[in-house]
Parts: C-alpha cells; structure tokens; sequence
C-alpha cells in the first residue's frame, strides 16, 4: 500500500523532534504570539455521569480550522500526573487537576496546538485543534466513584461526553484525525486510540500519537515493581480495567499489565507513533533512580547530572 503525504509528514515529524528531544519536545511552549482559546464547558454532561473528581463538568478548549486543514482534526490530552488513593484523589479534586472549577478559561495554544505555521510547521497548524482538560487523574481511564469523601472517577465517560460534543462540531465528517496528549495524555493515547476509531468509523485517517506517555513496567535499583505498585493501586480503585484493550486483557491475568504501553501496543490495531526521551526525567526520577533511597543518594545525583545535560 502506497505512503500517504500525512503518514510520511507524521514520521517526518518525529524523526526531527527525536534529533533534539530536550529542545523540540512537543509538550515544550514555543515563544511566539500567544493564541488564546476560550474553554467550553459541558455542563449537561453531568447528567450522563461525566464529571471531574470533584463532580464539576468536564470541558475542552476548540480552534476551529481553516483552508486545506478545515476537514482535519488533532485532539491533544492534557497530561499532569495521577491519583492512585483516596487522600491523593482528595487533595488533587481540589486543584486544576481535578476540578474544572480551578481551570483558567483561556489556554495558550502552541507548540503542535499553534495556528502559527513558522511556529508549527506541519499541516496542523491550520487543523481544528482540540486541548482536552484533564481533571479524572487516572488517564481519562476510569468509571468508578467513592463515598464519604465523595470523589469521581468518570474519565472514561469525560472523554465519551467531549467526543460526542465534539461530533456535533463535525468530527465525525473528518478527513483526518490526529489524537495525541503529552504524559499522562501520553498514556491516554493508548488506553483511547483504538476506541476512537471505533467511535469514527466514517473517518478513513485516523492516527496517534503518544508524547512522553511510554511509561515502562520495570524492577527499579531497591529490588521493587514500584510502577506496577502504584499503577495496580489506581486500576483498582478508579475501575479502569472495563475500558482497557479487551484483548491484552484476555491474554494477563492480573488488571494493572495492560495499563503499560508496553504490554497494551501489541494489541493496537489504529497506527500509532511515539515519541519518548531516552532521559525521560519523570521515569528516571520515579523509576529505576527511585529518589526516595537514601542509600542510592549518590546514584540519583548521576541520574541528575545526566538530566540537567539532555533534558532541561
């Protein structure tokens, strides 16, 4: 089957920024002029259960597009972190992590988002372009909810809430789509690729695209699955496993496998990319360097040096 021009802009693409990843990493703001986009609540969506931690509505921001992009489409998961226990969950509902009551209504939009083709020079610049809120903590992953405190883990019906939203804005009368999301919007491509190309079976090209979201199942320097700890926790309490790939599912026993990339990506049928810093300071910090170690004190020092050089 012949290349298309998108697929080989789309490796083109990659295969810059990973030249310079500390520089050109997608998640990285450029300095430009700024493009600010008003967010669109869903008030209504609380109805049908789709609702932030805190039980606000769940929101997105939207830059329609223009010219030759005007029938394309790039959704971007915001990322920031997850909540794996009650405490952590609490305290995250009462930030823009997990309420959409703390949000600014205004996000910049640059870097893959800006209209700025100097700035962005793909064909997504003149795309819709779409920056999804992220207040669920669990990846937008989760149907759940718990009592006395009373907290929502809904962001599995978030993300059903804005894709139909956004349905109505012509979505599903797209020539391409691009889904994307940087972090744990990274890990959200994984969990949602395949799920929307389920949901836009009238949409011939539709691809993804995981920045910094390859978060890896690994022994750390202690002896210790400490990933695997911390994930088994939030697939547990945030009830992500129904909407995990049913056919990595089938093939684990356990629920927390196929919450990690590397295990999930076997069973992805959309085309995806991924990009990921060897130095990924998240993982390096969180994962084989485990900070917390007092006795690896002088082996998290390295592991700092070696951030400061091809991260920051």
């Amino acid at each position: 089957m012949a290349t298309t021009k998108f697929e080989l802009l789309v490796v083109v693409i990659i295969a810059f920024l990973t030249l310079d990843p500390w520089r050109r990493n997608l998640c990285l703001a450029l300095t430009q002029d700024r493009l600010l986009v008003a967010m669109t609540l869903l008030p209504n969506a609380t109805h049908a259960g789709a609702m932030c931690l805190d039980g606000s509505p769940p929101a997105y921001h939207f830059h329609s597009g223009t010219g030759d992009g005007a029938h394309n489409w790039l959704l971007q998961f915001e990322g920031g972190g997850w909540c794996n226990d009650v405490k952590s969950c609490e305290d995250r509902a009462s930030t823009r992590r997990g309420s959409t009551q703390y949000m600014s209504r205004y996000e910049v939009f640059s870097g893959i988002l800006s209209n700025d083709s100097a700035m962005n020079p793909a064909d997504f610049y003149n795309w819709n372009r779409v920056k999804l809120r992220y207040c669920d903590g669990a990846s937008f992953a989760g149907d759940s909810e718990y009592r006395t405190p009373t907290i929502y883990f809904r962001g599995q019906k978030i993300w059903n809430a804005i894709i139909d939203d956004l349905v109505l804005k012509g979505l599903n009368h797209a020539e391409k789509v691009l889904l994307s999301g940087c972090s744990a919007g990274g890990l959200a491509v994984f969990h949602h690729c395949d799920q929307l190309a389920q949901l836009l079976p009238e949409v011939k090209s539709i691809k993804c695209l995981s920045d910094a979201g390859f978060f890896v199942d690994l022994t750390d320097i202690t002896g210790n699955k400490t990933a695997r700890h911390f994930y088994d926790s939030l697939v547990s309490l945030q009830g992500t496993k129904y909407f995990q790939n049913k056919k990595c599912m089938a093939s684990f026993e356990d629920s927390v496998t196929c919450f990690f990339p590397q295990y999930a990506i076997r069973y992805l049928q959309t085309p995806f990319f991924i990009l990921n810093s060897a130095y990924d300071v998240y993982q390096v910090r969180h994962g084989p360097s485990m900070k917390s170690q007092k006795p690896n004190a002088e082996c998290f020092a390295a592991v700092e040096s070696v951030n400061r050089r091809n991260v920051y």
